[in-house]
């Protein structure tokens, strides 16, 4: 957990509250922030298996996996590969769009490229400008005159060197919950300011929670759908979330993956397991042990 990415402080609650459920249920656990020299806590603390909570950077680009791959040690959640091409929005977007799944019309930019209003002429306001490598919404912008786009353009360039502008998808926003190739069900946040930024996100009373979400059965269904196609088509394992916009039409749209959601007792995946009759502790465990199941079909 922790880490050194912009989403560190998020990574520690995660970590915190599964360290604690270890903790309650009698486990030999230890937690360890992860800085350079994680390697060596993993080598003397003896892990038999590692429950990441690292939320953005080392932990949702397959670099971590990829240490503990190299040192024989298994792991939560998706693998190198998955976990690298869900981080990449971009690429991500293109596998999503191979598979013929609905994704809303965007752009690509890059660093240093300085007519990118003529690559957008034909995208509608609103737009959304977003880095192509992060979480928790941050260096997202929406903008709603093209007079904006360059300090969002600007902001979106602090976190890397592509960027995405998309089209707004006027309607409602929708998570979905999968949990060992399944989907679980799903919540709609509706940010009381805004959109479901990171304050929105991570101030309490900042959004409202509706599950079920307010959805007919077929935009239900066709939401649940389209997130585990999604998942599939990235070959995530054990626990992730995915996002959608539902437009006006009821039609979904497939934004990313996570493929290390929040993991605090008030994140969504957790609330969207909740609604099923599965607790915090339960899913915790439920997520170490599809790592397990992994080692045992080897």
């Amino acid at each position: 957990m922790g880490g050194t990415s912009s989403e560190r402080e998020i990574s520690l609650r995660s970590g915190v509250a599964i360290y604690n459920v270890f903790k309650e249920r009698g486990y030999n656990s230890v937690s360890i922030d992860a800085g350079k020299d994680v390697a060596d806590d993993i080598k003397r603390e003896k892990i038999n298996v590692a429950f990441i909570a690292l939320h953005g950077g080392w932990g949702e680009n397959g670099a971590i996996q990829g240490l503990l791959e190299v040192m024989g040690i298994p792991y939560t959640g998706s693998g190198i590969l998955a976990s690298a091409l869900a981080m990449d929005k971009i690429v991500s977007r293109r596998i999503f769009e191979q598979q013929g799944l609905n994704v809303p019309r965007y752009v690509v930019i890059e660093r240093g490229i300085s007519d990118f209003r003529s690559q957008i002429s034909d995208l509608r306001l609103p737009l959304v400008i977003k880095p192509s490598s992060e979480g928790s919404s941050i260096g997202v912008n929406i903008i709603n005159k093209m007079e904006e786009l360059e300090e969002a353009v600007g902001n979106a360039f602090r976190y890397g060197e592509k960027v995405i502008i998309e089209e707004f998808i006027d309607g409602k926003e929708i998570h979905v919950g999968i949990l060992d190739n399944k989907a679980l069900g799903a919540i709609e946040v509706r940010p009381k300011k805004g959109f479901y930024s990171y304050e929105a996100k991570y101030t309490p009373g900042f959004t409202d929670y509706i599950y079920p979400p307010a959805l007919s059965n077929k935009e239900y269904r066709d939401s649940l759908e389209l997130a585990l196609k999604g998942h599939i088509a990235l070959g995530c394992d054990g626990a992730t979330r995915v996002d959608l916009k539902v437009n006006r039409e009821g039609i979904p749209y497939i934004l990313e993956v996570n493929t290390l959601p929040g993991m605090t007792a008030t994140s969504l995946l957790p609330k969207i397991a909740q609604g099923v009759g599965i607790g915090f502790n339960e899913l915790v465990e439920k997520i170490l042990e599809l790592a397990l199941k992994k080692v045992r079909e080897v």
